[in-house]
Parts: C-alpha cells; sequence; structure tokens
C-alpha cells in the first residue's frame, strides 16, 4: 500500500487532484489537522479547492511506511509551502513562505485510502507566517 501513498503525494505535488481524489474511497474520512473530521470524496475536494486557494505547497523528503497486512499507512514528510491569500480564521496572507515537517496516518480499504490523517505544529507554521507584511 505505499505505492498508493506514493501516488497520492505524487498528485498532490503535481496539483493533480483528480488522480490525488481517485486515491481515496467515495466515504473517505479526513482528519484535518487541529480541526475536524470531514467525510466524502466531495467534502475533500471542497477542502482541496479551499487548499488551492490560499497555499501553494510540495512534499519533500517522502518517508512512508505500511502494515504488513495492508489496512494502514504512514508518511512523514516536509511540506514547502507559499501562504497566497489570507484563509478564514488565519493570519493575513502575503506570500509567506514556510517549511514543516508533517506526520500523515491513512487507513486503506479495498485498495483505496478511506482515512486521512494529518498532523503538523501549527504554532511553527503561525510563527512563520506571521512575519511583517510588506508595504
Amino acid at each position: 500500500m505505499s505505492e498508493l501513498v506514493r501516488r497520492y503525494y505524487a498528485a498532490f505535488n503535481a496539483q493533480d487532484w483528480e488522480d490525488m481524489l481517485d486515491c481515496l474511497t467515495e466515504d473517505v474520512l479526513h482528519d484535518i489537522n487541529q480541526g475536524g473530521r470531514e467525510r466524502g470524496i466531495e467534502a475533500f475536494r471542497a477542502f482541496l479547492a479551499r487548499m488551492e486557494r490560499s497555499y501553494r505547497e510540495r512534499v519533500e523528503d517522502l518517508v512512508v511506511m505500511a502494515s504488513a497486512d495492508g489496512h494502514r499507512a504512514s508518511a512523514e514528510f516536509t511540506i514547502h509551502g507559499a501562504y497566497l491569500a489570507s484563509d478564514s480564521g488565519m493570519p493575513r496572507a502575503d506570500g509567506q513562505s514556510y517549511v514543516l515537517p508533517v506526520g500523515a496516518f491513512f487507513a486503506i480499504r479495498e485498495g483505496k485510502i478511506s482515512r486521512v490523517t494529518n498532523y503538523y505544529n501549527l504554532e511553527n507554521w503561525l510563527a512563520q507566517v506571521r512575519t511583517p507584511l510588506r508595504e
């Protein structure tokens, strides 16, 4: 199942949202970092649209681990990003760049990802994007 997770992140880096969504089950659960849980591929599609509007990100240094039974996987990577447009409840965007270590956990069912859970240090991200804004 590590190939599935690698495909998911390759699609993410290519901004190929349809291929990324094709890796997911219709009823996928998405646990957002320090946020709520969303259910379903359409909710995930809406999340990607929100992310695309406000952020440009790339996964680097990807390491994927999978359980022997193929039902669980995890990934550790570094996200390199730019904060392009202000996101609701977040500081004002001005193209700030950031680099964050991220951990992600997956449940796999019938060859597709049925749960995505992401973790990163939100305070670290906030400290990076709260730089003085350009005049």
